[in-house]
C-alpha cells in the first residue's frame, strides 16, 4: 500500500491492527504509521467501512427516517444517534452521487424526455428538473429555485456535460423557457417536441422522489435537498433493470442483479475514496 503521507510505495504491514481489524502499516521514508482508512473521507469514523455505507444506502434508497435507520443498526449491535446517520449523508451521498454519475457517462439515449416536479424546502416550493431517455433511464437531475429561462439553461448544460452529448430530440412540457433553452445550450438541429401526453412516462417517473420526499415532509435547506435528490435519483437509476421499456425481468434475475450492483457500488466506493 502507498503512503498516503509521502507516496512511497517501500510501506511495511505491522501485525497491530486498529480496533475495528483495519491493517495497519509503517512508512520508512518518512516514519510515519497508517492504515488502510487513513487520506480517505473513512478515516476517523468509528465504525466500519461496509456499515457506513450500508446505512447512507438505506437512507438513499428506501423511505427510511434517519431514526428508523439508527433503530435497525441498533437491533444489529451497532449503537449511534440519527444524527451520525445525517453526518455520514451529508459526507458521503455526494460522493456516491459522483461516482455513479460519472460511471454512466454516454449512456444515455438520443431522445429525451425532460420535465420539472415540486419539491417543499424550508416551506417555500422549488424546482426539480429531471430528464430521462426513451427506455427509462436517468440522463439528469438538478434542484431549482426559480423555474425560468436561467434555471432552464443550466439544467440542460449540466445533463450535456454529465451525459457527455447531444440529443437528436427533446421531449418537454410546452413551458416558454425550453425552446430558447434548448437553442442556446444544446443546437438549433436538436428536435424539440411540446406534448404533454408524449411527457407521461417521465410524469410518472417523478413518482420515485416523489414517494421518498412525502414521508419526510421537506426539507430543512436547499443545499440539503439539492444533496440528497441528486444522490436519490443516482442510485435509484443504478439499481433499476437495465433493460428495454417493458422487458420481462424475472425476479429471480432482478435479484441476482441487485446484489451484483450492490457489491460492485461498495468496491468502487471504497476504492474511489
Amino acid at each position: 500500500m502507498n503512503c498516503p503521507h509521502c507516496t512511497a510505495m517501500s510501506t511495511r504491514e505491522r501485525a497491530k491492527k486498529t480496533k475495528l481489524g483495519y491493517a495497519m502499516f509503517f512508512c520508512p521514508h518518512c516514519r510515519h504509521i497508517f492504515n488502510e482508512r487513513t487520506g480517505t473521507p473513512f478515516n476517523y469514523l468509528e465504525f466500519p467501512t461496509d456499515i457506513v455505507l450500508l446505512a447512507v444506502l438505506w437512507r438513499l434508497r428506501y423511505k427510511l427516517s434517519l431514526r428508523d435507520v439508527a433503530e435497525m443498526f441498533l437491533e444489529r449491535g451497532f449503537v449511534f444517534t440519527h444524527e451520525a446517520i445525517r453526518d455520514w449523508e451529508t459526507r458521503f451521498a455526494p460522493l456516491i452521487a459522483e461516482q455513479l454519475r460519472t460511471r454512466r457517462r454516454g449512456q444515455a439515449g438520443k431522445s429525451w424526455y425532460v420535465d420539472e416536479t415540486y419539491l417543499k424546502v424550508h416551506g417555500k416550493w422549488c424546482y426539480l428538473y429531471r430528464a430521462i431517455d426513451s427506455d427509462g433511464h436517468l440522463v439528469d437531475s438538478r434542484l431549482s429555485e426559480k423555474r425560468n429561462m436561467e434555471a432552464a439553461k443550466q439544467f440542460f448544460q449540466q445533463a450535456v456535460d454529465v451525459v457527455g452529448h447531444v440529443p437528436d430530440q427533446v421531449t418537454t412540457d410546452g413551458h416558454t423557457s425550453y425552446p430558447r433553452a434548448i437553442r442556446e445550450t444544446m443546437s438549433s438541429n436538436v428536435q424539440h417536441r411540446t406534448n404533454k401526453y408524449l411527457n407521461n412516462r417521465l410524469e410518472q417517473d417523478h413518482r420515485g422522489i416523489k414517494q421518498r420526499y412525502y414521508p419526510m415532509r421537506g426539507f430543512g435547506s436547499f443545499e440539503s435537498a439539492a444533496r440528497f435528490c441528486s444522490a436519490f435519483d443516482e442510485l435509484r437509476n443504478y439499481f433499476r433493470s437495465r433493460s428495454p421499456m417493458k422487458a420481462f425481468v424475472s425476479l429471480l434475475q432482478q435479484r441476482q442483479a441487485f446484489l451484483r450492483r450492490l457489491a460492485a457500488l461498495k468496491a468502487f466506493i471504497q476504492v474511489a475514496s
